[in-house]
């Protein structure tokens, strides 16, 4: 059960004619009061064509009009309007339990406390199965006004209760992190344009897009004006930024002029000084040679970046952070992977957007590798090689898992919900990934013999999953992923340890295939044979020698090398 508390108004006759006409669209029917004050002693205007709504509009704002005799200033905003709606799936419920419903939320605003025989004067008008809307004036008759600070927070809390003692469909408590859903003018504006979204919901995936792409406030706006977004700088007398509005291209009012939206209105974590808490955090300098010692690929960095994920959760303050620049490298992933893919990652993405945020405050610096993570994945100009796309991709699968299991431990059911939607999409985004390598790996699988000595290695590095392993159709590809990584000069042995123990198996859907995006990752560099090094060294480093005859060749690394290295790998 939802309770929308809309922004007060001025203006009670004209809510009235709403309540009681017939909608903009024919929805309502037989319009009728279901509940309203003790001393309500109107005909209802739904029930006796005698009754008027200016009548009762009168008889609602007495309260109003006495107070405004009293004092100087007049109320202004007196008009609380609340719809309460069931769930599509919820039961029928009669005028009777709709009455109760209403009196129990009033109750909890703050509007009509129980045995308040002095509190404000509200109705509950009933124009359809699913729902009511509550009007109240919010003068009392002793002229003070109610407190209706948080009260949307005790309402929601109300309607979880009254959810548990209706059987109706039980909704999780809100924590205040949440995006505004759209009113019905911004609906009915956007499927009058022939929008597919409103102008805050499509501002904010335009604004989470250009995340990744900033390190500055100033930045994300010069990236939202490159991409078209209409942008409204506040600054101070120095210069600084102040606070930011965007507006949505060809969104005007009724004078044809642009429709900004403040950024902390589009969604809470929008808003400026939390846009330049993530971006402009100070960073650990970097060594000069840091770069050179990387890998090469943004996609294996980011995939690195993520493996130690989840020892970063200990703490809450870098737990938040580390899940919200998880949230920027899944958009980032999204923008420049493979066409075939993006639809499922911008799923994620979007669906992530719920978990990137709660009531802990983040230490934004602690994330700084991952947040460049995702911006070196932004700005890359070339796109990942398979093995590399499907590593990232299930690395990004375990930590939605880690993130979502943090959100549960903390009781943020929001949260771990978005993660949970969000893993969906990324499990099918890996699948995908992955099953062209699948392929390619199980037509080069070793030889039968090979196969028995790396069966050995599984069975004795992680017993406990062995057979799964072993049986699963994805074990050919792994095989041949062992193998080469021991080609490389890896143990593949010690390979499954490190793998098994990075991500636990217990969990995966299919551990072969787990096993093989993390060796894949892990084993992909060759290890360096140092006494061909030193052969090598000496090569390069000993006096010159004259020249040979015609009948001798010069030795090479390749023949200095040691005969264990020369050998050829097992198939």
């Amino acid at each position: 059960m939802i309770a929308a508390i809309k922004a007060p108004g001025a203006n009670t006759r004209g809510l009235l004619a709403y309540l009681y006409g017939r909608g903009t669209h024919d929805e309502h029917f037989d319009p009728h009061i279901v509940a309203g004050f003790v001393m309500l002693g109107m005909p209802d205007p739904g029930r006796d064509e005698m009754a008027t709504l200016t009548e009762l509009a009168r008889h609602l704002d007495e309260p109003v009009r006495l107070r405004n005799s009293e004092f100087g200033k007049p109320v202004t905003d007196h008009v609380w309007h609340c719809p309460v709606r069931a769930a599509p799936e919820d039961r029928y419920l009669s005028d009777a339990e709709w009455g109760e419903i209403a009196q129990r939320v009033v109750a909890a605003a703050d509007i009509a406390p129980a045995g308040d025989d002095l509190a404000c004067r509200w109705i509950a008008v009933r124009h359809a199965d699913d729902h009511i809307h509550i009007l109240a004036t919010a003068v009392r008759e002793d002229g003070r006004r109610p407190k209706l600070h948080d009260s949307g927070i005790r309402v929601g809390d109300a309607c979880r209760e009254i959810e548990k003692d209706y059987g109706l469909r039980r909704l999780k408590k809100g924590d205040r992190t949440g995006t505004r859903r759209p009113t019905q003018a911004e609906m009915h504006k956007a499927q009058r344009l022939g929008w597919e979204q409103t102008s805050k919901e499509w501002l904010q995936d335009r604004i989470r897009a250009a995340v990744p792409h900033a390190k500055s406030a100033e930045e994300l706006l010069a990236y939202l004006e490159a991409e078209g977004i209409r942008v409204k700088a506040k600054r101070g007398p120095s210069g600084d930024l102040l606070g930011y509005a965007v507006g949505r291209p060809g969104d005007l009012n009724k004078d044809d002029e642009q429709i900004f939206h403040p950024g902390g209105k589009i969604a809470p974590d929008l808003s400026l000084p939390k846009i330049k808490a993530r971006l402009e955090s100070s960073q650990p300098e970097e060594h000069p040679t840091a770069r050179r010692t990387q890998p090469s690929s943004p996609w294996h960095r980011a995939t690195d970046a993520l493996d130690s994920l989840h020892t970063d959760l200990a703490d809450d303050a870098r737990a938040q952070a580390h899940i919200t620049a998880l949230g920027e490298l899944i958009e980032a992933t999204a923008q420049k992977a493979p066409a075939d893919l993006r639809a499922e990652l911008q799923a994620a993405s979007k669906a992530f957007a719920r978990a990137q945020r709660s009531q802990i405050r983040a230490e934004d610096r602690a994330a700084h590798t991952l947040r460049n993570a995702a911006r070196d994945i932004a700005h890359t100009a070339t796109g990942p090689d398979g093995s590399a796309l499907a590593a990232l991709v299930a690395a990004l699968v375990w930590a939605a898992i880690v993130a979502g299991r943090w959100h549960e431990a903390k009781g943020h059911a929001h949260q771990a919900d978005a993660a949970r939607q969000a893993l969906q999409h990324l499990q099918s985004a890996a699948d995908h990934a992955l099953t062209p390598e699948l392929t390619d790996l199980a037509q080069r699988q070793p030889k039968e013999e090979t196969r028995r000595s790396l069966a050995r290695d599984i069975r004795a590095a992680i017993p406990e999953h062995a057979e799964q392993i072993l049986t699963d159709t994805g074990w050919p590809a792994l095989a041949t992923v062992l193998a080469d990584a021991e080609a490389r000069g890896h143990k593949p042995h010690q390979l499954l340890k490190e793998a098994a123990a990075q991500r636990e198996l217990a969990t995966a859907r299919q551990p072969a295939r787990v096993l093989i995006t993390r060796i894949q990752h892990t084993g992909r560099n060759p290890i360096p044979n140092r006494r061909a090094a030193a052969a090598r060294l000496r090569t390069t480093t000993a006096a010159p020698h004259p020249p040979l005859g015609p009948d001798f060749a010069q030795p090479t690394a390749a023949t200095t090398a040691p005969a264990a290295q020369q050998r050829r790998p097992r198939r």
